[in-house]
């Protein structure tokens, strides 16, 4: 079954660049060719001659078939200089096919099919950053990544990145595939003052939640008093530069070293990382003092809080008591995922 979906798949891409007819002589010539050698040579069976048409058409001539007849020497001819231009030809159309293919990509004219990506939306200097993360962090490696920007060109060189050109609407986020996306990112417009720019990234993510309500979004905005209308939206998470900023200032200024801390926690191409994980085997029904002495002793982890489910309720630092379960999220820190 799934090779007859690949073959119609063939056949429509034929079809779409107009190769079919090309195809279709390029068949009649091989067939004609095995029927015509056949007649002509009697030591050659139909089957040999199919054979032999496809060696001489594609310029291997192996020399294991060779015409003596007339006849033969005659339909070899018309083989060698028909059939060879024609698969110069296709190989040609090919080639320029994929080449404009791949413009197109880099342009972000295309559509992809894709499952369980990102999607980026604004590309900006942190954009290239939360790029490097993603890809420095083995969960995403190779994860296909859709930037949605309103560029000339994909911006970098990224065989997993995938460019779609334009603003944020149906057309577009039909084009990266939200439907079936795992993730969706929303950034800030940096050429627009910062009310502009907030107002964007809302309208942004009331696009994004009205098509898609089960992807998960983060937004990045500038001003906190614009958090309510992202909530407002369905965006499950909020991060407000300025406020993470003067946060890390104030704790920087109050507790000398702190921001190196964070600096390592939050980079995921060196030292120690925050992760979130499934609650490990074996672990459920321990209470969470319990859970902090297994963690650190069996994956040198610390454990920093629960959540409940991927993406849930998260409780940081609960009870000594706390009792955790299965479907549990640990959110911890750790070397390695």
């Amino acid at each position: 079954m799934k090779f007859v979906h690949k073959i119609q798949a063939v056949w429509r891409f034929l079809k779409r660049e107009n190769l079919t007819k090309m195809v279709v002589i390029i068949t009649g010539m091989l067939l004609t060719g095995s029927i015509g050698i056949a007649s002509f040579e009697p030591d050659i069976s139909l089957l040999n001659g199919l054979w032999w048409s496809v060696v001489t058409m594609t310029t291997v001539g192996y020399g294991d078939i060779s015409p003596v007849t007339t006849g033969g020497r005659v339909v070899a001819a018309l083989i060698m200089f028909f059939g060879i231009g024609l698969l110069g030809m296709l190989s040609a159309t090919l080639a320029s096919v994929l080449i404009s293919q791949r413009m197109k990509e880099n342009r972000g004219m295309s559509k992809f099919d894709c499952k369980d990506h990102f999607i980026i939306v604004e590309w900006n200097h942190r954009a290239r950053t939360i790029l490097h993360e993603l890809r420095a962090d083995r969960k995403t490696t190779d994860a296909p990544i859709i930037l949605i920007a309103n560029l000339d060109e994909k911006p970098v060189e990224d065989e997993n990145l995938f460019f779609v050109k334009g603003v944020v609407d149906e057309d577009t986020l039909k084009k990266a595939g939200l439907a079936r996306a795992a993730t969706v990112i929303v950034l800030g417009d940096d050429s627009l003052e910062a009310t502009a720019r907030d107002a964007k990234v809302v309208l942004s993510t009331l696009s994004i939640e009205s098509i898609a309500p089960d992807v998960y979004t983060v937004a990045e905005l500038v001003d906190e008093q614009h958090v309510q209308h992202c909530r407002r939206a369905g965006v499950d998470e909020v991060i407000v530069g300025s406020e993470l900023s003067s946060h890390l200032i104030a704790s920087a200024a109050i507790d000398h070293g702190i921001s190196r801390i964070f600096s390592e926690l939050l980079s995921t191409r060196y030292g120690n990382d925050l992760y979130s994980i499934p609650l490990p085997p074996g672990m459920a029904g321990l209470s969470f003092l319990e859970l902090i002495v297994r963690m650190k002793k069996e994956h040198q982890s610390i454990v920093l809080g629960i959540q409940q489910g991927h993406g849930g309720a998260l409780t940081t630092n609960p009870p000594a008591d706390y009792q955790v379960d299965n479907g549990d999220y640990l959110i911890i820190i750790s070397h390695e995922r």
